[in-house]
């Protein structure tokens, strides 16, 4: 990992821990020593503020309990975080690539549908799988093929071939079956329950997928 994700990933999760606290706040008990270190080093770029002696004393009050080492965001640090969430994830190098990702090469259309189907993720009955909002919003584009790249995990594979099926029942089934025919992966109402991820089927064959939907590009 670069120093600048590393960097990143520590923000976040002082971030997401002191939104859960409600004060704002990453206490003591909530991150190991190693990490603490790690947030001690980003005090002196001014992305994080440790707490001083008068706002442990407050935050001891609150926890009643001694509170040794508290840490949060400064407003650099939050700019720095939301930034760098917006850029686009790097490529991983040959052989860097998680062994249970896959490279998943969309066309304009099938990202269109597939940001929709994240946009919906809160009114949604069977959301996107975790994590494939974040792989669509950091995905990146090969102008020259015009292709967007993402890596994703099999479950994210089965929910893309989910929302590309919402997309197929309201409109346009070529996305699902390009999809299908490319990855083998289609999504099959018969076998999805009523909660969790969607249910998707892994074609034996490459031709198979061009029967999900008989006539459709």
């Amino acid at each position: 990992m670069r120093n600048w994700e590393r960097a990143l990933s520590v923000l976040e999760l002082l971030w997401e821990r002191g939104q859960a606290a409600g004060h704002g706040w990453t206490l003591d008990t909530e991150l190991l020593p190693p990490h603490q270190q790690q947030v001690n080093a980003l005090e002196s770029q001014g992305l994080v503020e440790l707490a001083g002696r008068e706002g442990r004393a407050e935050l001891s009050a609150l926890e009643g309990r001694p509170v040794r080492w508290a840490a949060r965001l400064t407003p650099y640090g939050h700019d720095t975080l939301a930034y760098g969430q917006s850029r686009p994830r790097a490529e991983p190098l040959p052989g860097e690539a998680a062994s249970d990702r896959q490279l998943v090469e969309l066309i304009p259309s099938q990202m269109a549908a597939l940001r929709v189907f994240v946009g919906l993720a809160d009114q949604l009955r069977v959301p996107p799988a975790d994590g494939l909002a974040e792989q669509v919003r950091t995905a990146s584009c090969d102008h020259g093929i015009k292709r967007w790249r993402l890596y994703l995990t099999q479950e994210q594979m089965g929910s893309v071939a989910y929302g590309l099926w919402l997309h197929r029942m309201t409109g346009s089934a070529a996305e699902a079956n390009r999809f299908g025919r490319e990855y083998g992966v289609v999504h099959s109402p018969a076998r999805a329950s009523g909660e969790g991820p969607p249910a998707a089927d892994r074609l034996p064959e490459v031709v198979g997928a061009a029967t999900v939907n008989a006539g459709s590009p």
